[in-house]
């Protein structure tokens, strides 16, 4: 009888642990009751920057549209639509159809007919923007000229263990591995949830950066916000390899007996009692 009370003890110790085991591999955000106890603040900066070949889209306004004629032209920023006020207006790449941006070149410049070479490389939308009406002015084109720019061309590549692995177009400046994974249908099954790596270009170098989906410190990563042309890569597991394999089929006919077993010594030591 203690012989039986043994391997219950073991068998029920294996499944536990087992279960254990499974649950700290898929479980997400461990550890956010302690960390999210109170307020955290947001340090990473999650607004994109310009890069070389990097495209955009600029619009120009301003308060007098018979001033706006230059920027009308077909050769002018990017686009020669005009919108019901006479405004330049473009649209994005691929969802305007033969509309397009301009690139960034290999020196971080905007080359832009009338006002010439506008460095942006470095700078966010709004920071370029702000470049690029200074410019205007100095040129005394438009005494007060309202610019947005657009990154037109943002996206992060995804590969790996997902449902869905596809490149990603950034709708905004504020997308979180989260957001983007999420566009992929989430992990799979065969996801090793600890080993998801992006892969990042900035100032010149190629950077790696290692996230775990499992842990709450996801949150402050520095990698947590994404940035154009990001490539994120989800470790399938490798074991996987082998789930069709006699052997395994073996330990998982194996762990279905052992279960069935335990239960049945838990029985005989109830009803002996």
């Amino acid at each position: 009888m203690k012989k039986l009370s043994f391997l219950a003890a073991v068998a029920v110790a294996v499944l536990c642990l087992s279960s254990c085991v499974s649950s700290k591999k898929i479980i997400y955000f461990q550890g956010s009751e302690e960390m999210f106890s109170q307020a955290q603040d947001i340090l990473q900066k999650y607004e994109m920057r310009l890069k070389p070949a990097d495209q955009v889209l600029i619009k120009v306004t301003c308060q007098e549209p018979a001033l706006l004629e230059p920027f009308n032209l077909d050769v002018m920023m990017g686009s020669g639509s005009r919108n019901g006020s006479g405004n330049l207006s473009s649209g994005a790449t691929g969802s305007m159809g033969s509309v397009y941006g301009y690139t960034v070149d290999n020196d971080g410049n905007l080359i832009l007919p009338l006002l010439g070479a506008v460095q942006v490389k470095g700078m966010t939308c709004d920071e370029a923007a702000t470049a690029i009406e200074k410019r205007i002015i100095e040129k005394n084109m438009i005494k007060e000229p309202d610019v947005t720019v657009r990154l037109l061309n943002a996206r992060v590549a995804v590969l790996g263990a997902v449902k869905s692995p596809h490149v990603v177009s950034l709708t905004s400046e504020r997308n979180t591995v989260l957001d983007i994974l999420s566009q992929c249908g989430d992990v799979s099954d065969q996801a090793l949830r600890k080993k998801v790596t992006l892969y990042r270009e900035e100032n010149g170098k190629r950077t790696m950066h290692q996230l775990d989906l499992t842990q709450s410190d996801i949150f402050t990563n520095p990698a947590f916000y994404v940035q154009q042309n990001d490539l994120i890569y989800v470790q399938p597991n490798k074991s996987q390899n082998v789930k069709s394999s006699a052997f395994s089929t073996f330990l998982s006919l194996g762990g279905s007996v052992l279960s069935v077993i335990s239960s049945v010594v838990a029985l005989v030591i109830a009803i002996t009692k």
